[in-house]
């Protein structure tokens, strides 16, 4: 779907016909082929090749994730503006060294190994459940529930109150789109009330009676580690990120790569014949779905990039889904390849601000797709998918299928 030489002349992220959503990939080649380094009509810049994007991310002295001075025409004086500015990933040291050294602390590769029996375990019962139709929602009866389980016991939430977590998730990350409407705003705001007044409770609770700080990153967060210590809100505001980031991006790496190996038969075969390809094949589906599309980054200061004059205080745009799809730096970059290496993509960012989580979510990806496969190999659409309709998150809301 989608169109194949889009007229660019006008391009705006803010003002996007249907078709780009469904499938933006014309859009970004065109973008590449032609004005690599886009101003844009608000005066921010677009990048869309992969070179230019990853000397943004390995140049912090240059470009700032700090999103203090982007956020306040956009969200005002109000809690999502309280939210994204206090979130590590849209910060510069020290509070972001400080959080993420805390985070990853808990992340760490033996703890991330003990994840594996639970994952598996939650896993195979979703897929227990499904055994017992015919039918099922790829995303609704499956993809949602397991970064869900997976975040939830890393912040040992109990089971009974994480049923609002993916709404408000859906609801905090709908208002980082390019542009919102009031009632997009309105949503997001009432979300992070009412995720803060919950977290509240979770912490006081926790201090009264703390996890294993090991595994329990809300534990690990609110002890604090040798000088390394949040305030409230810092706390607050990064327990709400984790969740978030975690939820959105493994629930759509699952939709999307499953979605993938139904377009892509011969990759489908390929990986039911060879199994143990799902490492390499889980990153070949997050380049060619990343599912965060969109970075930013603010320059510090006057710059050049891909050879054009950047004024200090620009807002920069970062491309990931047409960075993974360059052919500057993938052979044949439209063309699925399960084998394909090397396979440097960007789905994650890259430099100090990598995404702290990826080898969980990689494995996240891993267990259940494979696992998926192996129970129900000749699953097919039963009607047509339902995107999720976002530029800067690229997912699915809905994937009905028939599972036999």
């Amino acid at each position: 779907m989608g169109i194949e030489k889009p007229d660019i002349r006008d391009f705006d992220l803010r003002t996007l016909p249907q078709a780009f959503y469904d499938n933006p990939y014309p859009w970004y080649r065109a973008l590449r082929e032609q004005t690599p380094v886009r101003r844009m009509p608000d005066g921010s810049v677009l990048l869309t090749r992969y070179a230019d994007i990853q000397e943004v991310y390995k140049n912090p002295a240059v470009y700032s994730s700090d999103k203090r001075a982007e956020f306040k025409p956009k969200y005002g004086d109000s809690l999502l503006y309280e939210h994204h500015t206090t979130s590590l990933v849209f910060n510069d040291p020290p509070l972001h060294s400080r959080v993420r050294s805390l985070i990853a602390g808990a992340l760490h590769p033996r703890a991330i190994a003990d994840m594996e029996a639970g994952l598996i375990q939650c896993v195979d019962g979703l897929l227990d459940k499904l055994e017992k139709s015919s039918h099922a929602d790829l995303i609704e009866d499956f993809a949602i529930h397991i970064p869900i389980e997976i975040i939830g016991n890393m912040l040992a939430v109990p089971q009974d109150e994480r049923g609002p977590l993916r709404e408000w998730s859906l609801a905090i990350l709908g208002a980082l789109e390019p542009a919102i409407s009031v009632e997009v705003f309105d949503k997001g705001n009432q979300a992070v009330r009412d995720f803060i007044s919950y977290l509240d409770d979770l912490v006081e609770r926790r201090r009264l009676h703390p996890g294993d700080p090991e595994r329990d990153v809300l534990t690990k967060l609110i002890q604090g580690e040798g000088n390394e210590s949040v305030s409230r809100l810092e706390l607050l505001h990064n327990c709400i990120f984790i969740l978030n980031a975690g939820h959105e991006t493994t629930t759509n790496l699952i939709g999307n790569g499953l979605y993938l190996l139904l377009e892509h038969p011969e990759q489908r075969r390929l990986l039911q014949s060879q199994p143990e390809l799902i490492k390499s094949a889980v990153d070949e589906m997050l380049r060619m779905e990343s599912s965060n599309q969109l970075g930013n980054r603010i320059t510090k200061m006057a710059t050049t990039i891909g050879g054009e004059q950047i004024e200090a205080g620009t807002p920069i745009t970062l491309c990931i889904g047409a960075a993974n799809r360059d052919p500057e730096q993938f052979v044949d970059p439209d063309r699925m390849d399960i084998q394909r290496t090397p396979n440097r993509h960007l789905a994650f960012g890259s430099g100090s601000h990598q995404c702290v989580g990826v080898n969980l979510a990689k494995l996240e990806g891993q267990v259940a797709i494979a696992r998926f496969l192996e129970r129900f190999p000749k699953y097919q659409l039963a009607s047509e998918a339902q995107r999720g309709g976002r530029v800067r998150f690229r997912g699915f809301l809905g994937i009905p299928c028939e599972l036999r």
